[in-house]
C-alpha cells in the first residue's frame, strides 16, 4: 500500500470514528451481541479523538453500559452529554429502572421535571419508567404516586396505554382497587397489559371473586389471554378453592397452546395440591423436567394444608440446596400445623446454610413468638425487620402487632401500629383486635371510629374484633349500634362470628335471658361458637337449668369437647347437685374423656419455661409450690374464694 493509499484510508477511518452517528452504531452491535470487550474499545477511542458525545451516541453508550450492569459509567455517560434532550434522560431513567434502582429512578425524574426548559418535557416513555418504579414492592407511598397521576393529567397523558397500564399496576399494588378499576374501565383502548394489571391486582389483594368475573368477561370479548393471566386466574381459584373453575382454564391452556412456562406449572401444581388433589398434584409435579423452588414449595404447601407433615419433610429433603422460597412453605407449613418447636429447629438450619429470612419468612414465624409469648423473640425479629427494611411488609406489622399484644406489650404493639407506612383495613383490624384481647374496648372501640373517620371500610374481621372488644367490658349499647349498622352501613352481612360476639356481650353483661332471646331470633342455626358463648355467661351467673339445657346443645355440636362438661359439672357442684356432678363424670369417663391440664409459659434468662397443671417433673417444684401456697394464702386474706371446680382426679 502506498503512503497517499495509507494516509487516505487512515483519514476516512479517523472521520468514521469521528462521527457520532458511525460510533453510535458501533456501540448498538456491541450491545446487541454482548461485546462488553469491545464496547468498552469503542468508547475508550472515542474519548482518545476528543469526540463529544451527542444525544445519539450518548443514548447508545447509556444503553451498552446499562445493558451490561456498569450503572455507574452509564451515568457518567450521562452527565457528560453537554445538551441533553428527552432521549437521553429517558436512556437513563430507563437503565435506573430496568435494574431496579428505584429510588435513583424517581431523583432523576424529580430533576428532570425541575428544569425550566420548556423544550425539555418528559414523554410517555419517561413517566412509564417512573411508574415501574413506584409500582416495586419497595414503596408503598400513595402520595408519590397521585402526583405523579396529577403530572399525567396536567400533560394530557391519560389517554396514552402504556401510561395507564402502569398507573393501574401501581393502583393495584398500592391496595386502591377502586382507583385501578376507574382507570381501567374509562380506557378506550386496552391491550393485554391492561387485563393483566387489573386482574393481577384483584387477586394479589385477595380479590379473588372479582378477579374470576374479569377473567369470565375477559373470554367472552374473545380476547386471548397468556401465561401472566393464567398465573392470576389459578391464584384466585387456588385461594378460593375453585377445582372446578381451576381445572376448566388449565384445560383452556392447553386447548389455546398458552406456553406452559415454570410459573404456570407452579400454578397449576399449586392449584391441585391446596384443592386436595395430591395424587394428581405429585403427578404433574413428577412429570416436570425443571422444577424450581416454587414448585417444591407448591408441592410442600399442598402435604402441609392437608396435615400431612411427613410426607411434606420426605419432599423436602429430596432437595440439595433448598432456596428461599422453599424454606417459607416448609416453616408457614409447621407452624400451620402446629409443630412449633420444629420450627425453630429448621429456622435455625435455614441460617446455618446461608438462607437469609425475608419478609415471608418473619411473618410465617411470628405466630409461634406469639404462641410462646416471647416478648425477647419478637423485639429481635422487630430489629431484624428495621434493619433489612421488611418492617414497610403488610404481613410483618400485623404479625409484630399480635406478637407484642400476646405478650403483654400493647404500647409496643401500637408504637408499631402508629409508624406503619402501610395502614390498611388489615393493619387497623390487627391493632383493634389487640386492644379487644387486653380488654380495652374504649381504645378498640376509638380505633375503630378513626379508622372509620379516615374512609377505611371495616370488613367482617375488623367487626368481629371490635365485637370482641365489647364483649370483654361488657359495653351494650355500643355493641348494638356497631352490630346493627354492620349490613345497612357497610354491606357486611352478619356471620355466626358476629352473632357469637353479640352473645356474649350481653351474657358477660349479666343479660342472660336476652342472649337467648338473641339466640332464638337469628336468621342462620346457632353453632357451638354461639351457644358456647351463652354457656360461658352462665357459668358466672350459675343458672344451672338453663346451662344444662345448652350443653346438651353442645354435646349434640361437638360431642368430644371436654370444657363443656367441666363447666356443667362446676354448675352442679356449685349448686350442691353432686350426683349430678358424678354423673357428668361417668359419662366423660365412658366416652374416653379427660380435662386438658392448664399450661403456661414464662421466659426466663435461661429461655422460655414451660408449667403444666399438676407437673412435679421440675427440679425446684418445692420452691414453685411454697410460693404458690404463699400466693393463694395472700389472697385469701385479701377476701377472695376459689370457686370449686372437678379436677383431673375427679373427672
Amino acid at each position: 500500500m502506498t503512503l497517499l493509499t495509507r494516509t487516505r484510508s487512515n483519514t476516512i477511518k479517523q472521520l468514521f470514528l469521528s462521527s457520532n452517528g458511525a460510533n453510535g452504531h458501533f456501540i448498538q452491535h456491541c450491545t446487541n451481541n454482548h461485546l462488553v470487550r469491545q464496547g468498552k474499545q469503542v468508547h475508550a477511542r472515542i474519548i482518545l479523538h476528543s469526540v463529544i458525545p451527542d444525544d445519539f451516541l450518548g443514548s447508545k453508550l447509556l444503553t451498552f453500559y446499562a445493558t451490561s450492569g456498569f450503572l455507574f459509567e452509564a451515568r457518567h455517560v450521562f452527565d457528560n452529554i453537554p445538551n441533553k434532550n428527552v432521549f437521553s434522560w429517558n436512556a437513563m431513567l430507563i437503565a435506573y429502572s430496568h435494574h431496579g434502582r428505584n429510588t435513583q429512578t424517581l431523583e432523576l425524574f424529580s430533576s428532570l421535571v425541575s428544569l425550566t426548559d420548556v423544550n425539555l418535557r418528559p414523554n410517555s416513555f419517561t413517566i412509564s419508567s417512573v411508574l415501574k418504579a413506584l409500582s416495586s414492592p419497595m414503596f408503598h407511598d400513595r402520595r408519590l404516586v397521585k402526583e405523579v397521576h396529577g403530572f399525567v393529567c396536567r400533560h394530557g397523558y391519560e389517554s396514552d396505554l402504556f401510561v395507564v397500564n402502569g398507573l393501574i399496576t401501581c393502583y393495584a399494588r398500592l391496595g386502591e382497587l377502586s382507583l385501578a378499576r376507574k382507570l381501567f374501565d374509562q380506557m378506550q383502548e386496552r391491550d393485554i397489559v391492561s387485563w393483566n394489571s387489573i386482574i393481577s391486582g384483584y387477586s394479589q389483594c385477595g380479590f379473588y371473586e372479582d378477579c374470576l368475573i374479569l377473567f369470565k368477561e375477559m373470554e367472552c370479548l374473545g380476547l386471548r389471554f397468556d401465561g401472566v393471566t393464567v398465573v392470576s386466574v389459578l391464584q384466585a381459584c387456588t385461594q378460593l378453592k375453585d377445582l372446578d373453575l381451576g381445572r376448566k382454564v388449565h384445560q383452556l391452556v392447553l386447548d389455546n397452546r398458552i406456553e406452559v412456562d415454570t410459573a404456570v406449572s407452579n400454578s397449576i401444581i399449586g392449584l391441585y395440591a391446596k384443592c386436595g388433589s395430591l395424587e394428581y398434584a405429585r403427578k404433574l409435579f413428577n412429570e416436570m423436567t425443571e422444577k424450581d423452588g416454587i414448585t417444591y414449595g407448591s408441592m410442600i404447601s399442598g402435604y402441609m394444608n392437608h396435615g400431612f407433615v411427613d410426607e411434606a419433610l420426605e419432599l423436602f429433603r429430596e432437595m440439595k440446596n433448598p432456596g428461599l422460597s422453599t424454606w417459607n412453605s416448609l416453616i408457614s407449613g409447621l407452624v400451620q400445623n402446629s409443630h412449633h418447636d420444629s420450627m425453630r429447629e429448621f429456622l435455625h438450619e435455614m441460617q446455618a446454610m446461608g438462607c437469609k429470612p425475608d419478609s415471608v419468612t418473619l411473618s410465617s414465624v411470628l405466630p409461634t413468638i406469639s404462641y410462646f409469648s416471647n416478648l425477647k423473640s419478637g423485639k429481635e425479629i422487630h430489629c431484624y425487620a428495621i434493619r433489612n427494611g421488611y418492617d414497610g411488609c403488610m404481613y410483618v406489622t400485623t404479625g409484630l402487632i399480635d406478637t407484642y399484644a400476646r405478650s403483654g406489650f400493647i404500647n409496643g404493639a401500637y408504637e408499631v401500629f402508629k409508624k406503619s407506612s402501610l395502614r390498611n383495613v388489615i393493619v387497623w383490624t390487627a391493632m383493634i383486635s389487640a386492644y379487644a384481647a387486653h380488654g380495652d374496648a374504649v381504645a378498640a372501640i376509638s380505633l375503630f371510629a378513626d379508622m372509620l373517620g379516615i374512609g377505611i371500610k371495616p370488613d367482617r374481621v375488623t367487626f368481629t374484633a371490635v365485637l370482641t372488644g365489647c364483649a370483654h367490658s361488657g359495653i351494650v349499647s355500643e355493641a348494638r349500634k356497631i352490630f346493627d349498622s354492620m349490613l345497612p352501613y357497610y354491606g357486611v352481612v352478619p356471620e355466626i362470628e358476629h352473632y357469637a360476639c353479640m352473645v356474649a356481650v350481653l351474657s358477660r353483661a349479666g343479660m342472660i335471658y336476652e342472649a337467648a332471646d338473641f339466640i332464638s331470633r337469628m336468621p342462620i342455626e346457632p353453632s357451638a361458637k354461639v351457644w358456647g358463648a351463652l354457656l360461658n355467661g352462665i357459668s358466672v351467673s350459675g343458672d344451672v337449668n338453663l346451662g344444662r339445657f345448652i350443653c346438651e346443645k353442645l354435646f349434640e355440636i361437638e360431642p368430644q369437647n371436654t370444657w363443656n362438661y367441666v363447666v356443667l359439672a362446676n354448675l352442679y357442684v356449685r349448686a350442691g347437685m353432686w350426683d349430678d356432678a358424678v354423673m357428668v363424670r361417668g359419662r366423660m369417663k365412658k366416652m374416653g374423656l379427660k380435662k386438658l391440664p392448664g399450661c403456661s409459659w414464662i421466659e426466663t434468662d435461661n429461655g422460655l419455661q414451660t408449667f403444666v397443671a399438676r407437673d412435679v417433673s421440675s427440679e425446684r417444684i418445692a420452691d414453685i409450690y411454697d410460693v404458690l401456697g404463699g400466693l393463694i394464702e395472700l389472697m385469701r386474706e385479701e377476701g377472695y374464694v376459689s370457686i370449686t371446680e372437678l379436677d383431673e382426679e375427679m373427672l
